[in-house]
Parts: C-alpha cells; structure tokens; sequence
C-alpha cells in the first residue's frame, strides 16, 4: 500500500506532534526527520533546520532555548510573518549594488543572491527594505536566524582561527581587537571565543 505522498514541513509537524509538551533537542529531530524522510522518499532531507525554523517562526513551535523547541497544542500562536515581496526584493539588490554586502561578489561571480531580513523575522524583523540586505547563499547559510553581531562575531573568530593556522599576526591583532571590543561592550557573550 503506498503512502500518502507528505512534504518535509508535514514530516517536521508529525514529529513534534507525536512528542506534545515535550522539550526536544534539535540533534533529536534531526536524525529522525533524515531517517525517515530516506525511508519515505528515498532521497536526502538536505536543511531540516530551514522547516524546523520556519514553523517556529509561524507560531507552531515554541523555542525553549537554543536548539530546544517543544510543541504545545494549548499555546500554538499564529504569528503573522510577511516575506519581502518582489518589488522590495528588487529595490533591496538595486541598492545593495546586485552583490553580497558581506563579500561583495555576486552574479559576475556566479553566485546565488538572497534577500535576508538584518534583524531576523522570529525576533520581530519586519519586511521592510531597512530591514532587507543583499546576501550570497553562502553568508546567508551562515547567518541563518542569527542577528548581525552573532553573525559578525563568528566570522570574526573564524577569520582568528585562519590567521592563526596561517600565522599572519597581523591579521591575527586584527581580529583579536575586533573579539575584545565584543567582551568590552557586553556584546554577544554566549558566543565564546579562545584567545
């Protein structure tokens, strides 16, 4: 008998469901949601935290903490959530010059642009061209759900890591004093960096 044909968000809302006001530990449903979709389809689940972040971000899912999320049919909230439209996403790549604000290549370079929200949807983000930046797929894949300083800071502490593994200690200061100004002003402490 065959299955009844199911997306991937369907897959993520069966699992939580199946777990009702329990707390879930992202590596939890992550190594279920890939089994059972190469079971289902038999193809590769490829961003499971894309579906897990969205139906936190419409409401469905209450986030307890980082990589902690529980579904509670009691408390399911809608939230209205609005994507850029495709006029705003046109003026955002207009003024952002068609390029990645992070590393400033683009279409000549052969990449993938994405218009990403600076202050991230689920934390109140609207979809307003101020609140809208121009990111290649890679810089929006690292951002993620991440504010602008998190995602600053763990660049940052990646670029100390290369400096050091390539011994430019001046890109090495560089860095070093960029990480101390995060700690001087308070600035995104849970993310934690070796000195």
């Amino acid at each position: 008998m065959r299955q009844k044909k199911i997306t991937q968000l369907d897959l993520i809302r069966q699992f939580f469901k199946n777990k009702s006001n329990k707390n879930v530990a992202h590596p939890e449903v992550v190594d279920w949601l890939v089994k059972k979709w190469k079971q289902r389809t038999g193809k590769v689940f490829r961003d499971p935290d894309r579906g897990i972040r969205s139906l936190y971000e419409q409401g469905f899912l209450i986030k307890v903490k980082k990589g902690v999320y529980r579904y509670n049919p009691k408390l399911r909230k809608t939230k209205t959530i609005t994507n850029f439209s495709s006029a705003q996403k046109e003026r955002i790549l207009k003024r952002d010059g068609y390029k990645c604000v992070i590393c400033g290549q683009g279409k000549k370079e052969g990449l993938e642009l994405h218009i990403d929200h600076i202050k991230p949807k689920s934390l109140g983000g609207k979809s307003e061209i101020k609140n809208g930046q121009t990111l290649c797929a890679r810089h929006n894949f690292i951002k993620k759900n991440l504010k602008q300083t998190e995602t600053g800071k763990k660049m940052f502490i990646r670029l100390y890591k290369l400096s050091q593994n390539s011994k430019d200690k001046h890109l090495q200061n560089f860095c070093k004093k960029i990480l101390e100004t995060y700690e001087n002003y308070n600035i995104n402490g849970h993310i934690v960096w070796k000195k």
